[in-house]
């Protein structure tokens, strides 16, 4: 198995739009770069996550409800932006 060459490319990139049609390319990109900006996001908001609580704290112990995270969707995209509710942990120790 060698370098892929300028007439490999060319062929895969023919036999994708003929499996997947030119019409759905374009929503199947979109879509894709979605997937990845939220991805993006929720990784970086894991390691503030991380940061921001020290390993060493006990948890304290409070009745009080945790405030709802929002996800932030693309610019011009509002109709995926929703509250979350955070994991509770219900289980005896």
């Amino acid at each position: 198995m060698g370098r892929l060459g300028p007439t490999e490319i060319i062929l895969i990139l023919v036999v994708i739009i003929l499996l997947f049609g030119a019409k759905k390319l374009p929503d199947m990109a979109r879509s894709l770069g979605k997937s990845a900006r939220i991805l993006k996001s929720e990784a970086k908001a894991m390691k503030e996550d991380d940061k921001s609580s020290a390993p060493a704290d006990p948890p304290h112990k409070t009745d009080e409800q945790p405030a709802q995270r929002v996800i932030q969707a693309a610019p011009g995209d509002v109709t995926s932006s929703r509250p979350v509710n955070e994991p509770t942990d219900t289980t005896k120790r």
